[in-house]
C-alpha cells in the first residue's frame, strides 16, 4: 500500500511540474520574426556555411538582423539575393558570379614523387610526412580534400591525379578554397571566362623547380618580357597574370618553356572532358 502512495506522490509531482512548466514556456516564450522563415524559404538549403554561418537558419537570421548582406548565399548567387533583398525591401549590393580554378597541372606523369604515401588520404595528413609525398612541395597532392569539401560536387578526382572543376555545378562557395592545404585552388570571375593563367603556384627556383615537375613555372620572366599589355608580373618567383590588363593576345603562351600558360576557355570544363581524351591531350590543354 505505502508502495502505491509513493508512486501516486510522484505521479502528482510529475504533473504538477509539467504543468508549471508548460505555463513558464508559454510565458516567456521569446517569439521568432517571422521574417526569418521567409528568408530561409528563398534560400537554397545546402547549409554549405559559404556565407560565414553556420547553416541557412542562422545566415537568414543575420540577414534580417541586419548583420549579413542578402548577397552572402554564393550558392544561391544573384537571384537569390535579388529575392531576400525584394523580401526585406533592401537594395541589393552588385556580386559577380565566380568559379573555382586549380593553379596546379603537375599531374602524376609531369610531377615526380619522392616515395610511395600508403596512409590516410588526407592532403593535410600527408603533408605532415617530411612535406608530402610530392617532389614539389607547392604541388597538389591529390588526396580530394576539396572533393570532400564541395557540398555540390562540383570536384571529382581525375585519373591524372588531379581534382577536376565541374564549371557549371560550381557554385564559387570557396569551401574547396580553404580545404586546399597548399593553397592550390582560387575563385575567379566566372565572367566570359576571359584571360589567359599561369597555372603553377610554385615559387621555387628554376632548376629546382624543372628537377621535380615539367611543367612547373621556372621563373625566367619570358611571358613578362612578351606582353604587350604589361599583365604579368613576378611575386615571389611565380608568374602572375592580372587578368583585367589580359587582351587574350596569346604572346606569353609560345615563350613559356614548360608551357605552363593556358587560356582559360582551354580549362576542361568537367571531369568528362578529361576522361575521354587520351592522356596527352589531357596534358595540352592544362588540366
Amino acid at each position: 500500500m505505502q508502495i502505491l502512495y509513493a508512486i501516486i506522490a510522484l505521479g502528482l509531482i510529475g504533473l504538477a511540474f509539467g504543468i508549471l512548466l508548460s505555463m513558464a514556456a508559454k510565458v516567456f516564450a521569446v517569439k521568432g520574426d517571422p521574417r526569418v522563415d521567409k528568408v530561409k524559404d528563398v534560400l537554397p538549403g545546402a547549409n554549405c556555411g559559404a556565407c560565414g554561418y553556420a547553416g541557412c537558419v542562422q545566415f537568414a537570421e543575420a540577414v534580417v538582423r541586419g548583420e549579413a548582406d542578402p548577397a552572402g548565399c554564393i550558392p544561391g548567387g544573384r537571384d537569390t539575393a535579388s529575392a531576400l533583398a525584394a523580401e526585406l525591401g533592401l537594395e541589393m549590393a552588385e556580386t559577380e558570379p565566380l568559379v573555382a580554378t586549380v593553379f596546379c597541372i603537375g599531374d602524376n606523369e609531369k610531377a615526380a614523387d619522392l616515395f610511395i604515401y600508403d596512409g590516410v588520404e588526407d592532403c593535410a595528413v600527408a603533408g605532415i610526412f617530411n612535406g608530402g609525398f610530392k617532389a614539389c612541395m607547392y604541388g597538389c597532392l591529390g588526396l580530394g580534400n576539396c572533393v570532400r569539401a564541395c557540398p555540390f560536387e562540383a570536384i571529382e578526382m581525375g585519373s591524372h591525379g588531379l581534382p577536376v572543376v565541374d564549371q557549371e555545378a560550381c557554385t564559387g562557395c570557396g569551401l574547396c578554397v580553404n580545404a586546399c592545404p597548399r593553397d592550390l585552388i582560387k575563385t575567379l570571375p566566372r565572367g566570359s571566362n576571359q584571360g589567359h593563367l599561369v597555372l603553377c603556384s610554385s615559387h621555387g627556383r628554376g632548376k629546382s623547380v624543372s628537377k621535380v615537375c615539367s611543367v612547373g613555372c621556372i621563373a625566367c620572366k619570358a611571358c613578362v618580357k612578351a606582353c604587350p599589355q604589361e599583365a604579368i608580373d613576378m611575386e615571389e618567383k611565380l608568374a602572375v597574370i592580372d587578368l583585367d590588363k589580359c587582351d587574350d593576345c596569346g604572346e606569353c603562351v609560345p615563350v613559356c618553356p614548360p608551357g605552363t600558360i593556358y587560356p582559360r576557355t582551354a580549362i576542361p570544363r568537367n571531369l568528362a572532358d578529361v576522361e575521354s581524351r587520351p592522356a596527352a591531350a589531357v596534358s595540352e590543354e592544362g588540366s
